[in-house]
């Protein structure tokens, strides 16, 4: 397998880890904003790229979009839109005072397509416009009057993802439960921190320099001193951890955002819509299988990551690429890649996809005649061992949408 590869499939495998330990090694970064192209004057406090979120001075924010701030609390935010009293459903965040909020919740809600400009750091709020959204990837399964609509997520996304095309938007509408691989929605939850901090941090008084070579310590210091943190940020934490952080890192300076990955795009739909979430695994199951890594499987992944950090960027946009334009073939090869490491590709796929599988067939068997609209990992559908295989060796049609 390409070294690369291995570095960045957790982007379209796994959401746990990135929804909870790698995010919150990055230090808040200022951004700018545009409505229209019209730049926000923010006089004092600017926007800021926080743990993978872009937030924005809430109060100054909906002003430039014409809108009114009535109230913000207990995790809801009452704005007052073209004459209409407006609930949004977000998390806010008291910064020196002044309170902010995810920009692509606001910016949505007023009517805006949100966008990233890398090169400028300045979040882009335009005027939506028609136009063919990105393909992605969705299947449609049919049994008993019921049916499950398969998703493809890319856990770390930007905003030129959206929108998307109109068939997932009504898929989504239709449905009666959002599945997902964990409601990455709860990473910051006090209970799921501290189950990070007790399965990915050393308990025994050692830290990571006692269980990695000379050699990966000190390429590890490297980065993270590149990456303006101290050369001993990690210390206290296993080398899976330090793995998935070096490629976050990376992807969040290049623009890519758990905030912005398609599961939580449609996590956030599905709380203002009040809409089940279903679970098909688990924080601990998630974090579970990287912690079970031998010693040898993880400094392995964690050189990969180190030895190919400076062309990561080229990487996350090239698998962004390919979300975008739908490519099964592009998509197979990286599932495929995985193949060469047994251990590897037994945890992270083949007995996940398992799993899923098997909690799919109950939702396709059951009596109820609902829809499931499910969103987990790209990687999990294609090749012998995916998703999709398992359901057609179970009897199901399954059929590109």
């Amino acid at each position: 397998m390409k070294n690369w590869r291995k570095s960045l499939l957790s982007l379209i495998i796994s959401t746990g880890l990135l929804a909870t330990a790698a995010p919150a090694m990055a230090a808040p970064q200022q951004t700018a904003l545009k409505v229209n192209d019209h730049n926000v004057d923010y006089t004092i406090h600017s926007p800021i790229v926080d743990q993978g979120t872009t937030l924005v001075p809430l109060r100054t924010t909906l002003q430039a979009m014409d809108i009114k701030l009535k109230s913000a609390e207990n995790g809801t935010i009452h704005i007052v839109m073209d004459g209409k009293e407006v609930s949004l459903k977000s998390k806010t965040k008291l910064i020196n005072g002044v309170m902010y909020a995810p920009i692509r919740l606001v910016g949505e809600a007023a009517g805006y397509e949100v966008r990233w400009d890398q090169q400028s750091r300045t979040v882009l709020l335009v005027s939506k416009a028609t136009g063919q959204g990105a393909r992605g990837f969705m299947w449609e399964v049919e049994h008993n009057g019921n049916t499950v609509y398969l998703v493809g997520s890319m856990h770390i996304a930007d905003d030129s993802f959206y929108p998307l095309r109109p068939e997932f938007e009504e898929a989504f509408a239709e449905a009666d439960y959002l599945g997902v691989e964990i409601d990455i929605s709860k990473a910051a939850d006090e209970a799921q921190q501290k189950l990070i901090m007790d399965m990915g941090m050393y308990q025994d008084g050692t830290s990571l320099k006692d269980h990695v070579s000379k050699e990966t310590y000190a390429k590890l210091g490297d980065i993270l001193k590149q990456s303006g943190l101290e050369t001993n940020a990690l210390d206290t934490f296993k080398p899976w951890v330090a793995e998935t952080t070096i490629s976050s890192l990376k992807s969040v300076k290049a623009g890519y955002e758990a905030s912005a990955g398609i599961d939580l795009y449609f996590i956030q739909k599905a709380v203002e819509r009040k809409l089940p979430v279903l679970e098909l695994e688990s924080y601990e199951s998630q974090l579970g299988m990287f912690n079970d890594f031998t010693k040898e499987l993880q400094e392995k992944n964690l050189n990969a990551a180190l030895d190919n950090f400076d062309v990561l960027d080229d990487s996350v946009d090239q698998m962004a690429e390919m979300w975008k334009t739908g490519d099964d073939q592009g998509l197979l090869e990286f599932t495929n890649s995985m193949a060469v490491d047994p251990e590897y590709n037994k945890a992270m796929l083949i007995d996940r996809n398992i799993g899923m599988a098997d909690k799919i067939d109950g939702y396709l068997n059951s009596d109820k005649k609902e829809e499931y609209f499910i969103v987990v990992g790209a990687g999990h559908f294609l090749g012998k061992d995916g998703v999709i295989q398992l359901l057609k060796d179970k009897g199901y049609n399954v059929v590109r949408k």
